[in-house]
């Protein structure tokens, strides 16, 4: 436990100390959208591991992200809605819609939910496209930044229009929203529902046959996957100050999930770390030009082939070494 602790409080400085140092250092001030992107793409991301830990493929969260980034977008934009207010709102709006379109395919095999989900970010796509509200192609620009966080006549979070650089203070929102989000995650998986939930991977037909709700498990994990992916869209939309129809793909739908393979489905920070590695390697390989791809996929072939169980996965090698 103690390790653990030390562990936590290690991570907590490294995020909101020495990487806030060393880009400043370096004056390198782009990388806090980097880091950012970063965390908003973990936190979508770990919804994914969510639906995988009770044995669900998910390759439908970037419409979700997509969602929850217009839901926001809207509120703003036409309602005068303050934009603390959209995030829950996003979230919640997500997670209502996954009911509807989770409750009759999770009730099947897992083979028709994937399928069911790798259309869906198309479709929210196409939406986009179609509906009116939504401006079509041209998306929704010129969002204003957040504004002031006041909770009883006290300013939590100031005005990000006055700040000098919005960049550092979008970082630290999604880092405790990253952290927030992780940390419910971890208090999930190790409740008495999450250990259920993990029986479902075993054996569905025994866990039924103890009176387990199998179909009502699934659509609440469902639901809380849809959340996390809602709410970093919404972040994102603050972050960029716009959101188009293209803003989340089938790409970064497979992304997702690859974040989870990549840092260890077994573990629930893996995503994390996964979207670390793969987002910034991503960007180092782009000095390759026409080989990025190449070079990218490659060497995500080779890890997968030696670290099947993600790169978490090495410190329990050692561990056991």
């Amino acid at each position: 436990m103690a390790w653990k602790l030390s562990g936590f409080i290690i991570f907590l400085l490294a995020v909101f100390i020495a990487v806030p140092m060393l880009i400043e250092a370096t004056g390198r001030t782009d990388l806090y959208y980097v880091f950012t992107s970063v965390a908003l793409l973990s936190i979508a991301s770990a919804g994914v591991w969510l639906t995988f830990y009770i044995g669900r493929i998910n390759i439908g969260q970037g419409a979700y992200a997509l969602m929850g980034g217009y839901v926001s977008a809207i509120l703003v934009m036409y309602y005068g809605w303050s934009f603390w207010w959209t995030l829950p709102v996003a979230g919640i709006f997500c997670a209502l819609a996954s009911i509807l379109i989770g409750y009759p395919i999770l009730r099947l095999r897992g083979v028709y939910f994937a399928m069911v989900t790798l259309i869906l970010t198309e479709v929210m796509r196409l939406l986009a496209l179609a509906v009116p509200i939504t401006n079509g192609a041209k998306g929704i620009t010129s969002i204003p930044p957040p504004g002031p966080l006041t909770l009883f006549g006290i300013t939590l979070v100031p005005d990000f229009a006055t700040l000098q650089n919005p960049r550092i203070a979008f970082y630290y929102l999604s880092a405790v929203l990253m952290i927030l989000c992780f940390a419910a995650l971890y208090r999930l998986v190790h409740s008495r529902i999450g250990h259920i939930c993990m029986s479902l991977q075993q054996n569905e037909e025994l866990a039924s046959s103890i009176g387990v709700n199998i179909a009502a498990l699934r659509v609440m994990a469902y639901a809380i996957s849809s959340f996390f992916g809602g709410l970093s869209g919404a972040v994102f939309i603050g972050a960029t100050q716009s959101i188009y129809p293209s803003s989340f793909t089938v790409t970064d739908s497979v992304n997702f999930m690859l974040n989870c393979f990549l840092g260890g489905l077994g573990y629930v920070f893996g995503p994390m770390l996964g979207t670390l590695v793969l987002y910034l390697g991503w960007n180092l390989l782009f000095s390759t030009e026409q080989y990025q791809l190449l070079i990218y996929s490659g060497v995500m072939i080779i890890l997968m082939l030696v670290l099947p169980n993600g790169l978490l996965s090495l410190a329990a090698l050692k561990r056991k070494g």
